[in-house]
């Protein structure tokens, strides 16, 4: 495992989970939409994000692996081109879901980006990652790529190591990798610059250990005052959306 000193700009912001979504004055604003990273930009604020891949190897800034909960659109977010994802509504408002390249024209630089890479066992994660470092190549602003799954970390080790890596961890949600960075190696095979914990799972020995040797732990999802505080007494930076936010 690497010992390389993180950046400072990761823990020196919080983090829109999905973007600023929900509620707003003009209406409903999706996770995940163009509108929301303007939101989280707005308020000053890093912007996580997640990524889905298209049945033509398109990276997509879309959190689920089916389009049913936040389209108009139904099966899995893989059996549709790029154009026809780009082409259904989020939630019945104007905004759509966008190819990587385009949320990273929206973004431009202005806030920090930690993009999600989406995995399930046995998904081709070295597909994804390099259709991420692809879209990422000439990216100019600060972000990082992080997952759940540590062969994620493990092919940007390899492939594009100047990339700061973040291994996503849960001993709570089971989505596939329930405690999964808790396992023998794991660590070592994903090479992580810091890690990202479920709230819910924090504190625990291994990440104050983490921790005590100045890596930056963050933590997901801030969803409540009572979680924001808590998280303020044990991490280094916040993933927060709704009544989480500051």
């Amino acid at each position: 495992m690497t010992a390389r000193a993180a950046p400072g700009w990761l823990t020196q912001w919080e983090y829109a989970h999905r973007g600023l979504h929900g509620p707003g004055a003009e209406g409903l604003v999706p996770e995940n939409s163009l509108a929301a990273a303007e939101g989280a930009m707005a308020r000053g604020m890093g912007i996580e994000c997640d990524i889905q891949m298209s049945a033509d190897g398109v990276p997509m800034v879309f959190h689920d692996w089916e389009l049913d909960r936040l389209t108009e659109g139904t099966g899995p977010v893989v059996s549709r081109s790029a154009d026809e994802i780009e082409a259904l509504r989020l939630l019945g408002t104007d905004q759509h879901p966008v190819r990587l390249a385009r949320f990273l024209e929206v973004v431009a630089g202005c806030v920090p980006l930690l993009i999600e890479i989406k995995s399930l066992p046995g998904f081709n994660i070295a597909a994804a990652c390099l259709a991420v470092s692809e879209a990422l190549a000439d990216y100019e602003g600060h972000f990082a790529v992080m997952s759940f799954d540590p062969r994620m970390g493990a092919w940007f080790f390899e492939h594009r190591s100047a990339f700061v890596r973040g291994l996503v961890g849960t001993d709570t949600y089971d989505g596939g990798f329930l405690s999964a960075w808790r396992a023998p190696g794991a660590l070592d095979q994903a090479h992580p610059d810091f890690l990202a914990l479920d709230i819910r799972d924090l504190p625990n020995a291994i990440a104050d250990l983490w921790r005590s040797d100045r890596r930056p732990l963050l933590s997901w999802t801030i969803r409540s005052p009572h979680l924001r505080s808590h998280a303020l007494r044990c991490v280094d930076a916040l993933i927060a959306e709704g009544d989480g936010l500051a």
